[in-house]
């Protein structure tokens, strides 16, 4: 089994990279810059710095075939589409087109070139797994979030529809990993509560202790992904199956 994991550098990308390794899962980690500290983890762990954000440099990367040689000769192959972007945060005529564009092409754009990448390197002979690393935010509105839950929602309607097109020996699921302490949410309680009015519930949060480590979700989250159950369902949320 190998794995591919994006947004590495840090947070939950960084947990699942560790994870995953600490069970002896080979990863490929794809993120602007390297993690010094992964490389103390175990063996099998391969970086690639890399600008998810930059449309043309994933694909000059994608040409490259380096996703082909690292999931060659494996049966069991994943990719964890983790990497996103809460920002711009704000209503609508105040967020500014190039952060618009930015956030599209890093939490819809990257996912989906590298989903359809990932299917094409791999015989459907193999055991597949894709996971979208979503959000509430995907399935509940908030003021200002309209730019980071309409591109989390879109992951999820991907999965939905790929789950349609039952592509051979391919399972999907866009998840959401529910409150994790990470530096998304040190920017999400940084917000301008004039632009962001759900902030002070996202600082009592943090307060009350409700925030969950990201070694905690990353082991949920793998262990979800390596089960017989995973791709039951196209969307689902991580703290449901936890507590299942």
């Amino acid at each position: 089994m190998k794995a591919i994991v994006t947004g590495t550098s840090r947070g939950l990308g960084a947990a699942l990279a560790t994870t995953l390794l600490e069970r002896g899962i080979p990863v490929l980690g794809l993120a602007r810059q390297h993690n010094p500290a992964l490389t103390h983890v175990g063996p099998g762990l391969t970086q690639t710095a890399l600008d998810l954000s930059d449309t043309d440099a994933l694909m000059h990367w994608l040409a490259s075939d380096e996703m082909a040689h690292f999931l060659a000769d494996d049966d069991a192959v994943l990719l964890i589409n983790n990497a996103g972007t809460v920002e711009p945060v704000g209503p609508l005529g105040t967020q500014g087109g190039g952060a618009i564009a930015q956030a599209v092409s890093l939490n819809v754009t990257a996912p989906l070139l590298l989903a359809d990448a990932f299917v094409t390197a791999t015989p459907a002979a193999r055991d597949r797994r894709i996971v979208h690393v979503s959000s509430g935010a995907a399935r509940k509105a908030y003021a200002g979030w309209n730019v980071y839950g309409a591109t989390k929602a879109a992951l999820d309607h991907h999965a939905r529809a790929v789950v349609e097109d039952g592509v051979p020996g391919l399972r999907i699921c866009s998840l959401a990993p529910g409150l994790v302490d990470t530096d998304m949410q040190l920017q999400v309680r940084s917000s301008d509560g004039a632009r962001f009015p759900a902030r002070e519930r996202f600082e009592s949060l943090k307060r009350d202790g409700a925030l969950i480590a990201p070694a905690v979700c990353s082991a949920q989250l793998v262990r979800y992904l390596l089960s017989d159950g995973f791709g039951a369902d196209a969307t689902a949320d991580l703290r449901e199956l936890a507590s299942a």
